[in-house]
């Protein structure tokens, strides 16, 4: 009854590492409504506009026939444009409804599954980890094989591939230090990163004042100048202090060891920059911080370590010379390959045991309950006084037997 107990699934918590899973589909389900609904209100404005000023100019006299032909003309390629970008969101559209009926699919093959030990499980578990994989794979900017590994596990709908590479794409021209693409995406997220008050466009904006200062002639002094006066003394009221050190920076040239000035003209702050739109671009689509594979395996080492896996013994037994197998611990976090890497990694929280009752260890180290043996040992016919282990078949006097105490 423990062990049924124990490998029966929980299907809220396994489905708390998978709440990524549906939720960016339909944030850029949304991200795509928008952005179809602000081209249509544009251009048919325009075209509504053109048509009314176009009727009233023929009736009033005031616009030729030649001209009445050029604005129809410029309508319909008005028209034109707008039916193509409309019918570029629509395949989007139709794209992530795809993505989203997949992965419903694939969180409801887990309801039919009740416990660990059912080969559907098992199946289901390998596709989440080869998931996982992919995301931890794209989020290290390794999207070739991330792609190669999606396509041949025939998952692509179940991943993000295209978010996390449109990502790297501007996370690498920051690297290479060049705002430009993250500049594009701050305008078309402009709204939502108001709302979550990031300072990503800021940052962005002083950094193009830092590189026109760097530049160090004439022109470029005047256009940083300018440059501050457009876009970034607006914000002296929420960023007093950044404010005032790009001032100052106007009296510093890039050789100088003052601080904060020097900091300022670091390349360093290129890669800082790249940190802080990844953290932007994550929380604007409500995805981790971190890969969920980091996730998985904290919660699964912590599920297995207790406090006797980094005790001095345990240390020092985990770190056996080389002709020494890896395989003598019969604890995993207290392996050499895991434990280093679940020393900070809490304890899990056991509010119920599912360790059977009056454990007896049998001479060939394996564990039993007293009342399985015992009930083993009726259906197999042997003679009082001996035992038999369920897995080997092996045979045992009860006398050899030692009682295990858990503490």
């Amino acid at each position: 009854m423990a062990d049924q107990e124990a490998s029966k699934i929980n299907l809220d918590n396994h489905l708390l590492l998978d709440q990524p899973l549906l939720r960016l589909p339909y944030e850029l389900l949304r991200k795509n409504f928008r952005s179809a609904h602000f081209t249509f209100e544009k251009d048919s404005t325009f075209v509504k506009n053109l048509l009314k000023e176009t009727a009233n100019g023929s009736l009033n006299g005031r616009t030729t026939p030649q001209d009445v032909v050029k604005n129809l003309d410029t309508m319909l390629a008005r028209i034109r444009g707008m039916k193509r970008k409309l019918s570029a969101y629509a395949d989007e559209e139709t794209r992530l409804h795809r993505q989203v009926d997949a992965r419903v699919a694939h969180l409801r093959e887990l309801s039919g599954v009740h416990t660990v030990d059912d080969v559907k499980y098992d199946a289901w578990s390998r596709q989440r980890l080869d998931r996982l994989l992919v995301d931890y794979l794209l989020r290290h900017g390794y999207n070739a094989s991330a792609t190669s590994l999606a396509e041949e596990r025939q998952m692509v709908d179940l991943v993000d591939i295209d978010t996390f590479v449109a990502m790297s794409k501007i996370r690498k021209s920051l690297e290479d230090r060049s705002v430009q693409e993250a500049l594009a995406w701050c305008n078309e997220n402009k709204k939502e990163l108001r709302r979550m008050h990031s300072n990503l466009e800021f940052m962005l904006r002083c950094q193009q004042f830092i590189e026109m200062r760097r530049a160090g002639t004439p022109a470029k002094m005047a256009e940083a100048i300018a440059h501050a006066k457009k876009y970034i003394a607006p914000f002296n009221d929420t960023y007093t202090e950044e404010v005032c050190n790009m001032a100052g920076l106007l009296a510093h040239l890039p050789d100088t060891k003052q601080e904060p000035y020097e900091s300022l003209y670091s390349l360093e702050r290129w890669t800082k920059l790249a940190d802080v739109f990844v953290e932007a671009h994550n929380k604007l689509l409500g995805l981790p911080s971190f890969p969920l594979l980091h996730t998985a395996l904290s919660s699964g080492l912590s599920a297995l370590k207790t406090p006797a896996c980094h005790s001095s013994t345990a240390t020092s037994s985990s770190r056996p010379s080389h002709s020494t197998s890896l395989t003598t611990s019969v604890c995993p976090i207290c392996s050499t390959e895991l434990n280093e890497l679940a020393r900070n990694v809490p304890y899990a929280h056991h509010s119920k045991s599912h360790v059977e009752h009056d454990l007896l260890l049998l001479p060939n180290g394996r564990v039993y309950g007293k009342d399985r043996l015992e009930e083993y040992a009726v259906k197999a016919g042997l003679p009082p006084g001996q035992v038999r282990d369920l897995v080997t078949g092996e045979s045992f006097a009860v006398d050899k037997l030692k009682k295990v105490f858990i503490t």
